[in-house]
C-alpha cells in the first residue's frame, strides 16, 4: 500500500526535462607544461588559450615536471601569468627533468585516474607530439591533433593534406578527449602590466605510487643544441629561412648574420636539412616547426608544398629566388628574382644593427 501511495505521488508531480550536455557539468581541463630556464614556454601558454576557448566555466590545471631551481621558477610564472590557470601541479621528480614519453604518459595516467579531467592538451610540439599520443594508447582514447579552431566543446578544425585543406572532427570518444593544439593559431592575450589577480594555487604530485621502475624503458643520453642569443624557432616575430640553393653550411652562416641584425630566428627547408647545412631543429614545414611569424623571409627557397604547410601563415612573406616560375612566390607578399648570393650581402651592409 504504502509503495502505491508513493507512486500516485510521483505520477501527479511535474518534473522539468533535463537534456544531458556536455556543457552542463564542471568541465576541467589539464594542460601538459613545457618549460625552459624557469619560464613557461610560449607554445604552453598558447595551449591555456585553446583549453579557455572550450568553455568560460572550464577549470585549467597546469602540470610542470621536473626538479631544481628552474622547475620553482617556472611554477611562479605559470602560477602568476595569467587568471585562466586555475591550478598549477608540480611533479618533482628527476625522473621528469626530460620529456621521456614512457615516465611522462604514465604520469598523466596517474593523474587521470586521480581527477578524472575532461581535456587533456598539449602544444603540437616536439613535447606534445612525443608524451600525448602514448599517453591516449594508455588511456585508450584517441587524440585530436593539431587543432586550429575550436568550434564547440566537442568539435574541433584541424589541416590535412599539407595545410591544403581543413577538416572538421566531432570528438565522440569518452573522457578525457586528448588534443595537440597548433600554438600559431592561438595567441597568448597581452596581459596589461597593472592588471591585478591572484596567484593560481599550487599543488605538489603525489608521486609516492608513481611507478618508476615500470616507467624505465628508455632512458636520457644527452642534448645537442646550438647556444645562440637568438629567439626560439616557434616564436620569434621574424624568420629568415635558407633552402638547399645555399649550397653548404658556410653559405648558411650569412644567412645566420642577417639574421642577427634583424633579431631573427633562421629557420631551413628540409631539403637543407637532409644536406646536412643545419640540424633538423631548423626545419620549417610538415615534418618540422609550424611558424606564423610578423615577417618571414626565404632565401632560395623553391616553395614545396610540404614547406609552404609550415609558413603560409605568416603576416607577410617576402621571397627571393633567381627561379622565377618557383611556387614560393605564389604564396609570397613581396618578391624578387634574384641571386641570393647578392642579395644577403647587400642587405647585410644597407640594413643597421638591431639593438
Amino acid at each position: 500500500m504504502a509503495s502505491c501511495s508513493i507512486f500516485r505521488t510521483l505520477r501527479n508531480c511535474r518534473f522539468s526535462s533535463i537534456s544531458p550536455s556536455p556543457i552542463c557539468r564542471l568541465i576541467n581541463t589539464l594542460v601538459l607544461g613545457e618549460h625552459d630556464g624557469g619560464f613557461v614556454k610560449p607554445s604552453t601558454l598558447s595551449a591555456v588559450t585553446a583549453a579557455s576557448s572550450i568553455s568560460k566555466d572550464n577549470s585549467i590545471s597546469i602540470l610542470l615536471g621536473g626538479s631544481g631551481s628552474a622547475l620553482e621558477k617556472a611554477v611562479s610564472h605559470a602560477a602568476s601569468f595569467h587568471p585562466l590557470i586555475s591550478q598549477v601541479l608540480v611533479a618533482d621528480s628527476d625522473i621528469l627533468m626530460h620529456p621521456l614519453a614512457e615516465t611522462w604518459a604514465d604520469l598523466v595516467h596517474l593523474l587521470q585516474q586521480k581527477s578524472g579531467y575532461s581535456y587533456i592538451i598539449s602544444a603540437s610540439s616536439s613535447f606534445g607530439k612525443n608524451i600525448l599520443p602514448r599517453s591516449a594508447a594508455i588511456l585508450d582514447v584517441s587524440p585530436i591533433t593539431d587543432i586550429i579552431q575550436i568550434s564547440e566543446p566537442h568539435l574541433f578544425v584541424r589541416p590535412i593534406y599539407a595545410g591544403n585543406a581543413l577538416c572538421t572532427v566531432r570528438y565522440t570518444g569518452t573522457d578525457p578527449c586528448m588534443m595537440t593544439i597548433r600554438s600559431t593559431s592561438f595567441p597568448i592575450p597581452s596581459i596589461q602590466a597593472d592588471s591585478n589577480h591572484d596567484a593560481a594555487p599550487i599543488s605538489q604530485v603525489d608521486l609516492s605510487i608513481f611507478n618508476k621502475e615500470k616507467s624505465m624503458k628508455s632512458r636520457w643520453l644527452k642534448l645537442t643544441s646550438q647556444e645562440t642569443d637568438r629567439p626560439e624557432l616557434g616564436n620569434a616575430r621574424v624568420v629568415v629561412t635558407g633552402g638547399r640553393a645555399l649550397k653548404s653550411a658556410d653559405n648558411f652562416k650569412l644567412l645566420e648574420k642577417l639574421a642577427e641584425k634583424l633579431g631573427a630566428a633562421v629557420g631551413a627547408t628540409r631539403a637543407a636539412v637532409d644536406a646536412g647545412f643545419v640540424p633538423n631543429d631548423l626545419q620549417v614545414g610538415q615534418t618540422g616547426k609550424i611558424v606564423a611569424p610578423e615577417l618571414y623571409m626565404a632565401f632560395g627557397v623553391s616553395g614545396a608544398i610540404q614547406h609552404l604547410a609550415g609558413m603560409r601563415d605568416s603576416k607577410v612573406i617576402v621571397a627571393v629566388n633567381k627561379d622565377p616560375d618557383a611556387p614560393i612566390f605564389q604564396v609570397a607578399d613581396y618578391g624578387l628574382v634574384a641571386d641570393l648570393f647578392e642579395v644577403i650581402p647587400e642587405l647585410l651592409e644597407k640594413i643597421p644593427q638591431k639593438k
